[in-house]
């Protein structure tokens, strides 16, 4: 079967996570033909070496790619590298502190197969029925005005400008042009998005 959907991970740090996340983010997807993409943002703490040994093995038998850059970059850096692997239809962006449950990632999926409209579709923690969690009371904060100055600039209607589960029709990210290498990253390629005058649709996550 052809593969559809590409999964990009960035890590960084995440030794203690990092196997329930893998685990999870695998079960999660295992009917589906996908292909992960991996890329270690310079992690010091055994993250590396852990992908090194384990991703050959629990992925033996599947369409996987693992990229280790020796130096911390930042996320955007790391996605940057990432998409430069992609293929299929679509491509997930799920981050790997189980801050977003794969689960959800596999949601956004399942909609836009059912809606061959929707070229960007992002998961968002402030809407829907999910169960939520909230301890970073000024990170929040952030992210709300972030939003909001989006939204007022770019003629877009969406809750989480910095949701870290997303996706995205590949032809579409063919044509940014991503520059950013820090978290900034989130509101550089909804920017492009924008300015490619494409609507960003949102669905509720935890």
């Amino acid at each position: 079967m052809k593969t559809n959907v590409s999964i990009i991970v960035p890590i960084y740090n995440e030794i203690n996570l990092i196997e329930r996340f893998i685990n999870k983010l695998k079960s999660t997807f295992d009917n589906v033909e996908s292909k992960f993409i991996f890329i270690d943002d310079g992690s010091d703490d055994g993250t590396q070496k852990w992908l090194e040994k384990n991703i050959p093995i629990i992925f033996e038998n599947k369409n996987y790619k693992l990229i280790i850059l020796k130096k911390n970059k930042g996320k955007g850096y790391a996605v940057q590298k990432g998409l430069e692997h992609i293929v299929g239809s679509y491509t997930i962006f799920i981050d790997s502190d189980l801050e977003y449950d794969p689960v959800d990632a596999l949601g956004l999926y399942d909609i836009v197969r059912k809606n061959d409209n929707i070229t960007a579709l992002f998961g968002s923690r402030y809407i829907g029925g999910k169960l939520q969690l909230r301890r970073h009371f000024l990170n929040d904060i952030a992210v709300r005005i972030n939003t909001w100055i989006f939204n007022l600039l770019f003629s877009q209607s969406i809750t989480d400008l910095h949701s870290g589960t997303k996706l995205i029709e590949n032809k579409l990210l063919k044509k940014l042009n991503l520059t950013l290498n820090g978290f900034g990253h989130e509101i550089d390629i909804s920017t492009q998005i924008s300015k490619n005058d494409i609507n960003i649709y949102e669905t509720g996550i935890s």
